[in-house]
């Protein structure tokens, strides 16, 4: 039982290389949405097992055993693995939850003031411009929709230039990419592995809006010219956005560029094939060991109360 519940432990060290894998095998928005469904499932099995083995070892406690109505002992690994695997687990959970709480805070901090800094401004559509010496420009979510922009930013780029920047942001929002990554920044917090799958995540929306802007205007290498301008624009300023707001200056920049001017491969039906199937074997098997042990855990704590049979 103890074994099992390390399982959905073990396996997000696998994503971070299957993600990778994804994001050059599949089509940018099909590698965002599987990859960012399997770092959600597995984070969210990760702190299921640390969930248990903390109840397990705090029924091994004589306290807690009582306060648990345990009545005869609750029989797992030795106490020697037991104890400490609690302790640990206790400790991960307790920095991993401290940890979302504090992200959670400050993006929203972040979020309500982007909201606020538009809220009383003029827009044209979805597109509003915020007077500002620093150059940015990102899509932002909510009710509704919005494209901000700088008045610095659009002076650094040509009129074509501009469309295919917005054209950019604009697919942000229509995809809904600002999910992914509110979802990659959580899961980043919930397993040290999932860290790097963020980064994944981001490049993966940012790939997605650079093949939807390219498609939008017709012209991939004017779609590269706007991306590589608005980041060099961009490069020394600091944003306060939050992660999950989404802008063309963001990530890899000389990766996105080198995809776009490249001439579009090929599908590859057989390994977007196999990449998916490894990706949902590795989400379907921490679940099931997550849900195969806490049942199993739930059996063995009946067992000890004498409410059921062994």
């Amino acid at each position: 039982m103890t074994a099992l519940l390390l399982l959905p432990l073990l396996l997000p060290c696998a994503l971070p290389v299957l993600a990778r894998r994804a994001l050059s095998r599949l089509a940018p928005a099909v590698a965002l949405w599987a990859v960012t469904g399997c770092a959600v499932l597995l984070a969210g099995c990760s702190l299921a097992a640390l969930g248990a083995l903390v109840l397990i070892g705090l029924l091994e406690l004589p306290l807690f055993a009582a306060l648990g109505e345990l009545v005869h002992p609750l029989h797992t690994a030795s106490a020697v693995f037991v104890v400490p695997a609690a302790v640990a687990s206790a400790g991960a959970l307790a920095r991993s939850g401290w940890a979302l709480i504090r992200s959670a805070v400050r993006q929203v901090r972040a979020y309500r003031a982007a909201r606020a800094e538009t809220a009383h401004r003029p827009a044209a559509g979805d597109l509003c411009v915020v007077d500002s010496p620093r150059p940015d420009a990102y899509a932002l979510p909510g009710r509704p929709h919005r494209i901000v922009v700088t008045t610095a930013m659009l002076r650094s780029l040509d009129g074509p230039e501009r469309e295919a920047l917005l054209a950019h942001e604009r697919a942000h929002n229509a995809g809904g990419h600002h999910a992914a990554l509110a979802a990659a920044e959580l899961v980043a917090h919930c397993h040290p592995a999932l860290r790097r799958v963020r980064d994944t995540i981001r490049l993966a929306a940012e790939r997605a809006a650079d093949e939807a802007a390219a498609a939008s205007v017709g012209d991939r290498r004017l779609t590269a010219r706007a991306i590589a301008r608005a980041a060099l624009a961009g490069h020394a300023a600091r944003s306060a956005r939050p992660g999950f707001m989404p802008g063309a200056a963001t990530g890899p920049v000389p990766r996105r560029v080198q995809a776009l001017l490249a001439a579009p491969r090929p599908p590859r039906p057989r390994a977007g094939r196999t990449i998916a199937t490894l990706l949902a074997a590795c989400a379907a098997l921490s679940c099931g060991a997550s849900a195969t042990a806490t049942a199993d855990v739930h059996h063995r704590v009946e067992v000890a109360q004498g409410e059921e049979a062994p």
